[in-house]
């Protein structure tokens, strides 16, 4: 088929291809402009002889020479810069540490987000009166500066992490709080009137047609929404700097060290697109219905193993938040469940790779 064919799809090999060709040239570029906006590097001449100044007195100077050899790049760094700044990042600078941080304070910041929308939005969506009520101010959200309500957030829950969390969360919340709204909306009338006909009261009209049909179209917009919270999350751990990926490229800025405030970028974006399939992988396993016309032998274990993972993480977020005597009690039994329920998921995929095999 024609490349340029509109909305055409290329086959596996052609992706792969075109993907490497695509990483190649862009890795290219990069190394080029790094080149292009580089400097000379400056030193010193120990060696120059003393001079003398208007009244004759000798003085040591050092000339300041330019070495066309050497190059530095205050700018842009190479990519082979990048690369090297690694491990320095993981010995000088904590990076692990740093990282698994942001990583924890960006899922409670995208869990109270989720937790917080869903419940108002059906509220809003669901029922006139608080459509009504809050539907104009609901959308007005979209348009506040985040960034200019950081005095606020650290007058209302302190310098703690909890501010940050709630900071993460609540840019989230302006752009999924809408978004559910919609979703809402956009339920199709023939299901509401089937089970209508059918004799469903409310709430089985919300749990057997409105839940499921929103949440399976919602998934992709919290996969898309998310991402907001590693755009704020400098901003979020500038503030009472304790660490995170965050602080360190404020600090590297900072510094000067632009080879490893570039590795830092890469690590936030591989984390991003690491995040991103894993919700492509929970929107095909939780909801299944959108990617296959028949039933596969597995889905079951891992939809049960999805669940109770992520009740696991529901309960080790809420429960220092609202009893913080016990959070620190069922650490052991939460992550012997979040074994079992990473256990009942390879076993359900076990099972479903085995299916596509027998099929074939």
């Amino acid at each position: 088929m024609s490349l340029f064919e509109l909305r055409g799809k290329l086959t596996s090999t052609q992706n792969l291809v075109w993907g490497i060709f695509g990483l190649v040239f862009l890795i290219a570029l990069w190394w080029g402009l790094a080149e292009l906006l580089s400097r000379p590097a400056v030193g010193e001449n120990f060696d120059a002889p003393p001079a003398a100044d208007s009244l004759g007195i000798e003085q040591s100077v050092s000339p300041v020479t330019v070495d066309p050899s050497r190059r530095v790049y205050p700018l842009l760094p190479r990519p082979d810069q990048v690369v090297k700044a690694f491990p320095r990042l993981v010995s000088d600078d904590d990076l692990m540490s740093n990282t698994w941080r942001s990583v924890w304070l960006n899922l409670q910041g995208y869990f109270w987000a989720i937790f917080v929308s869903i419940p108002i939005g059906f509220l809003i969506g669901l029922f006139p009166i608080f459509r009504s009520m809050f539907g104009k101010q609901v959308d007005a959200l979209r348009y506040l500066p985040l960034t200019a309500l950081t005095g606020l957030f650290i007058i209302w829950f302190g310098i703690e992490d909890r501010m940050k969390i709630a900071f993460l969360a609540f840019g989230i919340i302006v752009y999924l709080l809408p978004v559910v709204v919609q979703r809402i909306d956009e339920v199709e009338d023939v299901y509401i009137k089937t089970v209508f006909t059918l004799g469903a009261k409310t709430w089985q009209t919300i749990r057997s047609v409105y839940l499921p049909s929103v949440m399976s179209r919602l998934i992709d917009d919290i996969r898309v929404l998310t991402a907001i919270s590693w755009t704020y999350i400098i901003i979020a751990e500038l503030l009472n700097r304790q660490g995170g990926l965050g602080g360190l490229i404020y600090l590297k800025q900072r510094q000067g060290q632009v080879d490893k405030l570039f590795a830092i970028l890469i690590i936030i974006v591989a984390i991003g697109y690491i995040q991103d399939r894993l919700f492509v992988y929970f929107d095909k396993r939780l909801f299944p219905h959108k990617y296959y016309k028949s039933a596969l032998k597995g889905l079951t274990e891992v939809e049960y193993g999805l669940l109770i993972f992520f009740g696991s993480l529901a309960l080790a977020i809420l429960l220092p938040a609202f009893i913080p005597a016990l959070a620190g009690k069922l650490g052991v039994p939460v992550l012997l469940v979040v074994i079992t329920s990473v256990i009942l998921i390879l076993f359900g995929e076990f099972k479903i790779q085995k299916n596509y095999v027998e099929q074939d």
